[in-house]
């Protein structure tokens, strides 16, 4: 003990104060600077404890270690509540980690170096284009000719689907056999919540349709066909304009116009500075997803979306649509369903953890279909996607190329290419700007 002795003699004072009640009075506190390697040893601070006295006291102290504390029933309670409370917060920060991943990988998937694209249109081709279109407006409308001949072609067709869902309207069983965008399975109570603000089918004369007159509708794609062609005058004569999605008017009414009758889009894709001054334009609303119906139900009541169905939305969503609930529908899932496996002869869809087949048809292909059931006679421009034409632009309103339809997986372009070419050849709708079969053209 002697040497170990010597080495704990060596004591430090520290600048460690230690209040004794009075504040004014404070004296150093004594440290001790050794450390014991084994039980047996005595620190400096117990100078006067035998060895026997160091080997009880480090066997009480193993026995005590060994012994188990005992645990009251408070404790229990209080540690399976703070167990429960992790657990949940264990469960939101993984939801908000998963959030922050998607939105951190959004703008890597969806940013892409815009490509300048130049897009001359030859004084000659746009002259052809317009004597087209006037031809079809200064003809003879023909009453139901678009949709008699959809019924024709294809006998799956139905006279009897309605175009939207109304207020207090009897939904019918199969409605709810297929998810969104072909059903509302799993939604009933949702879709019931979303109808009672829609308006009644008898509520009033719909914009969308004038009784006793032959009506003309013209769907505008968003392609960049349109660039140049300077076609808005001739556009603006169409009875019923369907537009899809953001398509911009504004700076872009010399090609695409100024009037809208119809404004077909889902959250994701509906404009976020509304840029429709008609004041009759109809807001068409599709569900691709739950949270779709959430969205739409804020719109209609001019309020905030829920925070939580915020994390299901790819892309920013218009906080709201400066127009009259009146004006408000809600797209029939029935329409898409039979524009996939009526007409695109698309497999049913199937249960997917991640991801899509490729069966869900475009908004435009689905909007012509919408157009025979609202007008008499249906048209499109700005329709097609000419990947030979590589310097055409993607869309009217950007610069974006062509090239990059290509990346896309969830539509089938091809197939739904074959549909439109066979409808037009077969007059059964008007491709009043040649991108999918050109009527007009020389060659």
């Amino acid at each position: 003990m002697g040497s170990f002795r010597s080495h704990c003699d060596g004591r430090q004072e520290t600048p460690f104060l230690r209040k004794n009640g009075d504040q004014s009075s404070m004296e150093p506190r004594t440290r001790n600077t050794c450390v014991l390697v084994a039980s047996v040893y005595e620190s400096c601070a117990l100078p006067h404890v035998t060895v026997k006295e160091m080997a009880m006291r480090a066997r009480g102290l193993r026995s005590s270690a060994e012994r188990p504390e005992e645990i009251h029933g408070s404790t229990v309670n209080e540690n399976m509540k703070l167990t429960w409370r992790w657990a949940s917060h264990r469960r939101v920060l993984m939801a908000l980690v998963v959030f922050s991943l998607g939105m951190f990988s959004l703008p890597l998937l969806q940013t892409r170096p815009e490509q300048h694209v130049e897009w001359h249109v030859s004084p000659a081709h746009k002259q052809l284009v317009h004597k087209y279109v006037h031809s079809v407006l200064e003809g003879q409308c023909r009453p139901r000719e678009s949709r008699e001949k959809m019924l024709a072609h294809f006998l799956s067709s139905s006279e009897t689907i309605h175009p939207f869902l109304w207020k207090d309207e009897q939904l019918p069983d199969d409605l709810f056999l297929h998810p969104p965008p072909f059903g509302f399975k799993g939604l009933k109570v949702k879709v019931q919540e979303l109808l009672r603000l829609l308006p009644a089918p008898d509520s009033g004369p719909l914009p969308e349709k004038v009784s006793g007159k032959c009506q003309r509708c013209v769907v505008i794609g968003n392609g960049g066909i349109l660039k140049g062609l300077e076609l808005g005058q001739l556009i603006d004569r169409f009875d019923t304009i369907i537009r899809l999605n953001s398509g911009p008017l504004g700076e872009f009414s010399t090609d695409v116009g100024n009037r809208t009758s119809i404004r077909m889009s889902y959250p994701e894709g509906t404009p976020v500075h509304w840029a429709d001054t008609d004041p009759h334009v109809v807001f068409v609303a599709v569900v691709y997803k739950t949270a779709d119906l959430s969205w739409i139900s804020a719109m209609i009541k001019k309020v905030s979306v829920p925070l939580w169905d915020w994390f299901f939305f790819w892309q920013r969503v218009p906080k709201k649509i400066p127009i009259d609930p009146s004006r408000f529908r809600l797209l029939n899932p029935q329409v898409i369903r039979e524009t996939a496996f009526g007409f695109l002869k698309y497999p049913q869809p199937r249960q997917h953890q991640w991801g899509w087949d490729q069966n869900v048809p475009t908004l435009g292909v689905s909007a012509l279909n919408l157009a025979s059931l609202l007008c008499d006679e249906v048209s499109l421009v700005g329709f097609g996607y000419n990947m030979s034409q590589q310097g055409l632009p993607l869309h009217y309103y950007d610069h974006l190329p062509m090239s990059l339809m290509q990346q896309q997986k969830m539509h089938n372009v091809g197939k739904e290419t074959e549909l439109l070419d066979k409808l037009v050849k077969e007059g059964v709708i008007t491709d009043l700007t040649g991108g999918i079969h050109c009527s007009f053209c020389s060659s």
